[in-house]
């Protein structure tokens, strides 16, 4: 089945078809490096990161293109604060940024273009929107003439003079109209700067996406993602300026994820509900995150709250369990069972289910439910008679390749030896007896977390594998 796309600037689901065979040119939009991210950063990290993964699972080649905002008034007004150089910021939380969404699951972009990186591009295309009557310079600043753009406002579906009532000309600004956006700024004192045509300065933010996406993925690309905050101005301003640069359709599909809520609230600094992903991984397991945030289709907004998280704990390990109860299991089947046919044919229809629902517009939502499905399944099959290592394959095969679909893949940790167990058991009653309750803590959380289970009795601690 053809996968199907709910593109924003058609407000349709269209069916996917690629600009090349077998190969999707995917951009995303990235964060501001100016402090680590908070979840709503890390949503689109994550859901764009599942569609990448199901695009792959499918057999495309994805060359996944996310940047870094390294430069803007965020990381300079930081710079002042912190009394640091603006690169040194940025640095910082690059890194950050990379090690959260590593925990979460996310794969590294093919290529991680940067601002300060890719200036001598970013020039060349402001030259060229001058050169064809698109844009113009003013003391050092150079504007995008919106209203030279017949075609703007398609992607928020709104006309030039709606969006144009909403705006104003800021102190300062020397544009010739209301919508016309900055593409170059000139420098204040003390502030980063490159040299230009123009004079010192440095780009304005929509235009360093339109540059970056032409560089690596050409004129004209699959895909553009990122969150529905985007979709106006910055995106609606990325396809103005691109394509009017270029002449030619910026992005086939476009593609926004859903807003979060903190405990039915907008999450906003202002209401001090504000969540860092840096902390919340701190908090929970990161893949207990991964899956909450996938539990709901992308485009719907999404509820945040502990307990809404403990609930999403409790189901996810209804998944794991399943595959411990499996491996467990292939370790001691006879293989007598006599009905396998049958048993691999419902696994097989529910694959099938479960790839018609991330064909529909990534709906990991519902793939989800498939997947307990697969569980009920599994858990029956567990109860009976006799097993046949072939099913139980096929169950295991299919649960571990939704799990890296869904980028919750399992760990390959060897089991531990009973040897071994005893001797951190003997640690942690050495480590109460010394009043450290921490580490003993810390070993029976560490244990837990590789399905061993303590039970501290008047006759001593037992353990068991479950």
């Amino acid at each position: 089945m053809t996968i199907s796309i709910y593109n924003t600037l058609t407000r349709e689901k269209e069916e996917f078809e690629p600009i090349e065979p077998n190969r999707v040119k995917m951009y995303v939009c990235g964060p501001t490096v100016y402090n680590y991210i908070h979840i709503g950063n890390a949503r689109p990290a994550i859901v764009f990161d599942t569609v990448r993964r199901y695009f792959e699972y499918k057999g495309y080649q994805v060359d996944y293109v996310l940047n870094f905002t390294d430069v803007d008034d965020k990381l300079i007004n930081a710079a002042k604060e912190l009394g640091e150089e603006v690169p040194t910021i940025a640095e910082r939380f690059i890194k950050a940024y990379k090690e959260d969404v590593s925990v979460l699951g996310v794969k590294e972009a093919v290529h991680h273009p940067r601002v300060t990186e890719t200036m001598d591009d970013i020039i060349s295309f402001i030259s060229t929107l001058i050169d064809k009557g698109h844009a113009y310079e003013a003391d050092g600043d150079v504007y995008f003439k919106t209203r030279s753009f017949d075609r703007y406002g398609k992607l928020s579906h709104q006309s030039i003079d709606e969006l144009r009532s909403g705006t104003r000309i800021q102190v300062g600004e020397k544009k010739q109209d209301q919508l016309d956006f900055a593409l170059w700024k000139q420098t204040k004192d003390g502030e980063i700067s490159w040299d230009s045509p123009w004079g010192k300065g440095r780009p304005g933010w929509h235009i360093e996406c339109s540059a970056m996406a032409k560089k690596y993925l050409g004129d004209t690309i699959d895909i553009h993602a990122g969150g529905q905050d985007l979709t106006f101005p910055h995106h609606e301003n990325e396809i103005a300026q691109s394509e009017a640069a270029n002449g030619t359709s910026f992005a086939n599909y476009w593609m926004h994820n859903g807003y979060i809520n903190i405990d039915n609230e907008k999450m906003s600094k202002s209401l001090g509900n504000f969540v860092l992903a840096h902390d919340l991984i701190q908090r929970h397991e990161p893949k207990v995150l991964r899956f909450f945030m996938l539990s709901v289709h992308y485009r719907n907004p999404i509820n945040f709250s502990d307990a809404l998280l403990e609930s999403a704990k409790n189901s996810y390990d209804r998944i794991e369990n399943a595959l411990t109860n499996l491996e467990h299991r292939k370790e001691s089947c006879v293989n007598l069972a006599d009905d396998n046919q049958q048993w691999l044919d419902n696994i097989e229809v529910l694959k099938q289910q479960f790839e018609k629902e991330m064909d529909d517009d990534f709906n990991t939502a519902n793939a989800i439910a498939i997947m307990f499905d697969l569980v009920k399944e599994a858990n029956v099959y567990l109860n009976s008679d006799h097993t046949h290592t072939e099913v139980i394959d096929a169950f295991i095969a299919t649960l571990t390749a939704w799990l890296e679909v869904l980028g919750i893949p399992q760990t390959d940790d060897e089991e531990l030896l009973d040897e071994e167990i005893e001797a951190l058991i003997e640690k942690r009653i050495e480590a109460r007896k010394n009043k450290d309750f921490q580490q003993a803590d810390q070993i029976r959380d560490d244990l837990k977390e590789r399905h061993i289970i303590l039970e501290d009795t008047p006759q001593g601690t037992r353990w068991k594998r479950g």
